[in-house]
């Protein structure tokens, strides 16, 4: 296949303006769901650990660290929804795998607030939790890929990038739901209550959200860009491998530095530098209200300097400042407007690389593949880089001693993604449409 230019040419068919803002809405609610769920998880990860991995006179850290392995284990399981959803969406349409995932990742999500815990069914619990978190990461797989898909397939030509920062933008908006959902109940209720049957509730209210997803992605047309080049001829295997793994690399450092500082850090604040769960809820909001603000301005930006020069830029800002950072927030001569502002910096220079990330991942590939092949390369990289952020994080911290480590982790990737945005790639680019 043909070279392009980084953000090459818009090609796409026309579409209505109604029709752009319904895949718009109907694109976003699932991710909204999706990353509101993996929010609230971490952010309850302490008080998941103690009810179903820590029987008694269990260690917390154990409890802690297993509680991260469930987290990474869906993670691992989003490259093979990837794959599975992907390949349906190429090829049946977009719409109805994504009505598909949704029901799936809603349906999941609403019986973790029903499970038993250990204290009544024993080492079931654990077991049970994991496997809804397996159908969780299959559908989560599922779900980047098609409203990647249906968002940049209905884009209006020159918006590509700010119609795909749309969906980093609800990842934002569903984490800060899940923080919100997760301050508001430790304020209301006492620890004995949030510890019983408090932390069930965020998951059961994914039900209607659900539902409200599911009623707009019914009435949401097919992408024309589908219609007219579902027969067309597929690139070569080899081709769309190398894409899925330029794609991968240019993505890590968002995977794991908005991990890192956007659902891990709650837990990292209490086990490591003492901190209230009210006070590392604070931080944690504060760092996806910075992670909010820049996505939707630096995908516009891409449509007008290219996604090179943005992402870029966030990579090298993450690598230059993620240990100053982090080390404003161990010094106990720093003031807490100092220490917000420094959370608030973390997730908004994450932003520079969530805004035109869709878009890149989209333009790697042709119609034909763009839903398997974008959807892979998300996952991949999530799943190593943000499925293990947790796991990795916690278990070097216990076995080094060394609070550290969360800047060294989100250095280290992004200064990776920011070599892989570097290289110029030539047969490995897939056109988009």
């Amino acid at each position: 296949m043909t070279a392009a230019p980084e953000h090459g040419p818009d090609q796409q068919t026309a579409t209505r303006p109604a029709q752009s803002r319904r895949a718009l809405l109907a694109g976003s609610v699932g991710n909204f769901i999706e990353w509101y769920e993996f929010g609230v998880y971490g952010y309850f990860a302490t008080i998941i650990a103690a009810r179903f991995f820590t029987p008694e006179g269990g260690s917390e850290i154990e409890g802690l660290v297993k509680t991260y392995a469930s987290f990474a284990l869906a993670f691992f399981f989003r490259p093979v929804g990837a794959a599975l959803f992907g390949r349906l969406g190429d090829r049946i349409g977009r719409r109805p795998v994504l009505v598909t995932v949704v029901l799936l990742m809603t349906g999941a999500t609403t019986l973790i607030g029903a499970l038993p815990t250990y204290a009544t069914v024993g080492a079931l619990a654990p077991w049970l939790l994991t496997f809804l978190r397996v159908l969780q990461g299959l559908s989560a797989g599922g779900e980047f890929g098609g409203a990647v898909s249906v968002m940049t397939e209905f884009a209006p030509p020159g918006k590509r990038g700010l119609y795909g920062s749309w969906q980093s933008f609800t990842v934002a908006l569903g984490l800060l739901g899940g923080a919100g959902m997760a301050a508001l109940l430790a304020t209301a209720l006492s620890t004995q209550q949030l510890n019983s049957w408090g932390w069930r509730l965020p998951f059961l209210l994914t039900l209607p959200l659900g539902l409200g997803a599911l009623w707009l992605r019914l009435r949401l047309d097919e992408t024309p860009a589908f219609r007219e080049e579902r027969e067309a001829e597929r690139p070569p295997a080899r081709e769309v491998a190398r894409a899925i793994a330029l794609g991968a690399g240019r993505i890590m450092g968002w995977a794991a530095a908005g991990y890192t500082f956007l659902v891990v850090l709650p837990a990292y604040l209490q086990s490591s530098l003492n901190a209230t769960f009210q006070q590392a809820l604070v931080a944690t909001v504060l760092a996806n209200l910075g992670f909010a603000v820049t996505i939707v301005p630096a995908g516009w930006l891409s449509d007008r300097v290219g996604r090179r020069p943005v992402m870029l830029s966030g990579a090298l800002l993450v690598t230059a400042l993620a240990l100053p950072l982090l080390n404003l927030l161990q010094s106990t001569g720093t003031s807490n407007a100092v220490k917000g502002l420094a959370v608030f910096v973390a997730g908004a220079v994450v932003g520079l690389m969530a805004g035109p990330g869709p878009a890149m991942l989209s333009e790697l590939f042709p119609t034909t593949v763009r839903y398997t092949g974008l959807g892979l390369a998300y996952a991949l990289s999530n799943a190593v880089f943000s499925g293990c952020a947790g796991l990795v994080i916690t278990e070097t911290i216990e076995r080094t001693g060394s609070v550290d480590i969360p800047g060294y982790y989100a250095a280290v990737t992004c200064a990776v993604s920011a070599l892989t945005l570097l290289a110029r790639n030539k047969s490995t680019y897939l056109r988009g449409n």
